[in-house]
């Protein structure tokens, strides 16, 4: 399936799971609405979508835990932007939450997105519990990176930077192909070899981000040589698994390559 047909089923997905405009409270559901369609590349969804598919499934049995994925990652990004985390008020071109709803109900929208992707997760019709123990296992991984990065950036020195990568960022992408694998019924062998390339798929992702945004903790040369060394990783576990892993392929190299 071309990667527009699984970006409109994840669009779908995600707008039959939201709540209406008309619930009430309007405020809240405008809230959730402007955080999960403030655009974005939909990455985690599409790697949990991919990961059905490679594991020898259908993007179908995965479109619950794709949007799972989702979900839980704009709630993440709802928190992150707050004044007591990173005080920013644009994201992707517009208005964060908070800057645009007020702080309390930007908590409490993220609170709701959190609980609304955990109540995806289970709607999925294959392995529903290990997708979502699989969710939630990885939800506190994130916030266990978060924490230590904010240790590190009130220190102002440094800190065990895999460990933060690892969970801060790779965790969800862990999360996305895993879910997938479990959605489409993988394997041991499959799910192994799926979290080893997610595991290096997130940590390539974010040393590139590190690399756009010019924030490096390391030197530049060195953090590229992390993105090539990763990305080849990512394409070896990728060949171990039985289904079609081409969609898997091609984002580990438009991820490396990106200029955003």
């Amino acid at each position: 399936m071309p990667t527009e047909k699984l970006l409109e089923l994840i669009e779908k997905t995600l707008d039959e799971l939201l709540p209406p405009a008309s619930a009430r409270p309007a405020k809240l559901s405008e809230a959730m609405r402007h955080a999960v369609g403030s655009g974005g590349k939909r990455i985690r969804p599409l790697i949990c979508m991919a990961s059905a598919i490679a594991a020898g499934g259908a993007p179908e049995d995965a479109r619950y835990a794709a949007a799972a994925i989702e979900l839980l990652h704009n709630y993440t990004l709802v928190h992150d932007d707050l004044p007591a985390m990173d005080n920013d008020t644009m994201r992707r071109g517009k208005p964060t939450v908070w800057a645009k709803f007020g702080e309390a109900d930007a908590i409490l929208a993220g609170d709701a997105l959190q609980a609304l992707a955990f109540a995806a997760a289970a709607k999925s019709p294959r392995n529903a519990a290990r997708i979502v123990a699989e969710l939630a296992a990885r939800a506190v991984g994130v916030v266990q990176g978060q924490v230590e990065d904010i240790a590190r950036e009130a220190a102002d020195a440094a800190a065990d930077i895999p460990f933060i990568y690892e969970h801060k960022t790779a965790d969800l992408f862990i999360a996305a192909a895993v879910m997938g694998g479990l959605a489409a019924g993988a394997g041991d062998a499959a799910l192994g070899a799926l979290r080893e390339a997610a595991l290096s798929l997130g940590l390539a992702f974010q040393y590139e981000d590190d690399l756009i945004d010019g924030d490096s903790p390391y030197e530049a040369g060195k953090t590229r040589k992390l993105v090539d060394t990763l990305t080849k990783r990512a394409l070896a576990a990728l060949s171990r698994l039985p289904g079609d892993a081409s969609i898997l392929e091609g984002l580990a190299a438009k991820l490396a390559g990106r200029k955003s």
